[in-house]
């Protein structure tokens, strides 16, 4: 990874965050929920962006649609986020599946 792809990231995502920014305050709140769930289970496929984009995509949908963000994805948003990444590998799947392929590990 170069110089350039560092700040090509970054200009990507501060265009990312500008445009969570732009969406309603309650909309905010639910995405930085969702965000701070998805960090913390560290799905795969979230390394490449576009699983926060398409979020995001989503949530203005809603907004242009005049419906509210618990009306789109429902009161739980921990089974929301679930279904996002059911089909999914996780970081935490990888640690796993290292402990398990390591011979001489002790398993609890």
């Amino acid at each position: 990874m170069g110089i350039h792809d560092i700040i090509e990231g970054k200009k990507q995502w501060r265009a990312h965050v500008a445009r969570v920014k732009a969406l309603p305050p309650d909309y905010q709140i639910v995405y930085k929920e969702i965000q701070r769930y998805l960090f913390k289970i560290g799905p795969i496929e979230m390394s490449d962006g576009s699983l926060l984009s398409g979020i995001v995509d989503f949530f203005e949908e809603g907004v242009a649609a005049g419906k509210g963000v618990l009306e789109l994805i429902g009161t739980d948003v921990a089974a929301f986020c679930d279904d996002l990444v059911k089909d999914s590998r996780t970081y935490a799947d990888l640690y796993q599946e290292s402990l398990g392929a390591n011979p001489g590990t002790a398993e609890k």
